[in-house]
């Protein structure tokens, strides 16, 4: 596997995030015991610029008001969507070139799901690339330009997001029948 054209495989953690990659785990997967502050600080442990962490941190605090809100409280004792928001926020703390998203509607409620998704949106248009594993197909449409339809392991399908949105086949096998 390569990123920006280095290899990254056998590379450490560290080493990886500090090429710009960086992780949203399925199921959110929080420092439960730890402050939601804590836990964005947690984001940037490859970073060591405390003054421009700091600034990060009041950049996800804007991006994430109810994580404000919560800056002191235990991450363990948020709300699904409010763990998800910190684990996406988290991740984002070390400013990485590209973000894997793995299941990032798993488990929410619509109303969050749809927060989540405007969000996923936005970091896209500010520059940062989005690689999405997501099984609600019609909501992975909205959001991506282009599509990889993975099967028992394999790609079956792949193209313009746009394009697999009105396949035939695609609608019928994942989005249902055409009206």
């Amino acid at each position: 596997m390569r990123l920006s054209g280095q290899e990254i495989g056998g590379r450490s953690p560290a080493v990886i995030v500090g090429m710009g990659l960086a992780l949203v785990p399925e199921n959110r997967l929080v420092f439960p015991q730890m402050s939601v502050r804590e836990n964005l600080v947690a984001g940037a442990y490859a970073r060591r610029e405390r003054a421009e962490i700091d600034a990060d941190i009041e950049r996800m605090f804007a991006r994430f008001p109810r994580l404000k809100e919560r800056a002191a409280q235990e991450a363990g004792t948020l709300s699904g969507g409010e763990q998800q928001m910190l684990s996406v926020a988290r991740a984002l703390m070390s400013r990485p070139s590209v973000l894997l998203m793995d299941e990032p509607s798993l488990g929410l409620a619509p109303m969050v799901v749809d927060e989540i998704f405007r969000i996923v949106t936005e970091l896209n248009r500010d520059g940062t690339t989005i690689f999405l594993v997501e099984q609600n197909v019609r909501l992975a449409l909205k959001v991506a330009h282009h599509f990889y339809l993975i099967e028992q392991g394999r790609i079956t399908f792949s193209g313009d997001a746009g394009s697999l949105a009105e396949d035939e086949v695609i609608q019928r096998a994942y989005l249902g029948s055409r009206q």
